[in-house]
């Protein structure tokens, strides 16, 4: 369990990263593709440690 949790932690880190970091998102409210594709990846986590409890 706790490497979900991790992977949860990280995927949702890097999504705060991205968020802060790239141009098109900080500017406008609208994510780019890069930042859809991390909040896919943060969602499945969070799915993944939401059928393991």
């Amino acid at each position: 369990m706790q490497s979900q949790d991790a992977a949860l932690q990280q995927a949702h880190s890097d999504y705060e990263q991205h968020m802060k970091a790239c141009r098109q998102c900080h500017v406008h409210d609208i994510p780019c593709a890069v930042a859809k594709h991390l909040m896919r990846i943060y969602n499945n986590a969070r799915r993944g440690l939401a059928r393991a409890e």
